[in-house]
């Protein structure tokens, strides 16, 4: 992957890779003794002077993935030469494993680069669980993902739940702890992490809500147990909803747990601009047995 900036000033290579390109110390002094600085097409030293209108070019190659590439659909929501956003269905995982070696989100990313002959690697911002599904946020290289993780990121979530909250907005505040080995669960426990949720009701239909929630903080599960929490379970969950939301959540027809990743809001990590994502896909209170 190329980053290039055109120079509008006069001064040493280094102030422009410190500053208007963002690089690190470590990663600057990292390229320095290659060829990846270059300038007008040459390669350079980072006491170079940069003249008003050279085009500076740094070269990051990213090492192959250690999974194959695989040529499948992908719902593009915004791309540019730094960043990809892209809606991630329910019932695929985010990363290959040991016991899953294809069929991912990152197979079918490395495939649409290979597709479109770019060198990006797969670097996730956002990791959902398998069954949640909507925005994913993919860096195409670590420093590019290294500004993102500094990058405020508003998130909010749509949900449907078994109950509704008392109030109609909210902040749920309850700490959050791994369940004891081998259980790789997570459950409210006072001497767990702070974890925190703003909720907001969108709509009511009989027993049945929907939510907009936001992550305060950004704990294994939160929404997920947090709606249990509060006896609002979120359909479809089937580790943290109770015998009853997970017999509605069939009767319904919800294959998955209904929780969209739904808007990723920020400032552009190389560009500054302000950036909404939207995903295409949504959770709909199903008429058929919403007022049972």
């Amino acid at each position: 992957m190329e980053l290039k900036h055109i120079a509008t000033r006069q001064g040493r290579l280094s102030s422009f890779l410190l500053g208007e390109m963002k690089l690190s110390y470590a990663l600057m002094n990292k390229l320095k003794w290659g060829d990846s600085l270059r300038v007008n097409g040459l390669p350079q030293r980072t006491n170079y002077t940069v003249k008003p209108g050279d085009e500076i070019c740094v070269l990051m190659d990213e090492p192959e993935p250690d999974y194959p590439a695989e040529q499948g659909h992908l719902e593009i929501l915004y791309e540019d030469e730094y960043i990809l956003a892209v809606d991630k269905p329910a019932g695929m995982l985010i990363h290959p494993s040991r016991s899953r070696n294809t069929g991912t989100l990152a197979n079918f990313v490395a495939g649409y680069y290979q597709k479109t002959g770019q060198n990006s690697a797969f670097h996730p911002l956002t990791r959902l669980d398998r069954d949640t599904f909507g925005v994913v946020l993919l860096a195409k290289n670590a420093h590019v993902h290294t500004l993102l993780q500094q990058t405020t990121v508003q998130k909010t979530y749509f949900a449907l739940t078994w109950g509704v909250p008392k109030e109609n907005a909210g902040v749920i505040d309850a700490p959050i702890a791994r369940r004891p080995l081998p259980s790789l669960l997570r459950e409210i426990r006072a001497d767990g992490k702070p974890s925190v949720t703003e909720y907001r009701v969108l709509e009511q239909q009989g027993h049945i809500c929907k939510l907009a929630l936001r992550p305060v903080t950004g704990r294994t599960h939160q929404l997920r147990l947090h709606c249990a929490y509060m006896d609002f379970p979120i359909l479809g969950d089937p580790q943290y909803g109770t015998e009853e939301s997970i017999q509605i959540s069939r009767e319904l027809g919800y294959s998955y747990q209904q929780l969209c990743a739904g808007e990723l809001e920020l400032s552009h990590p190389m560009t500054g601009e302000h950036i909404m994502l939207q995903s295409r896909l949504e959770v709909t209170i199903s008429k058929k047995k919403a007022d049972s």
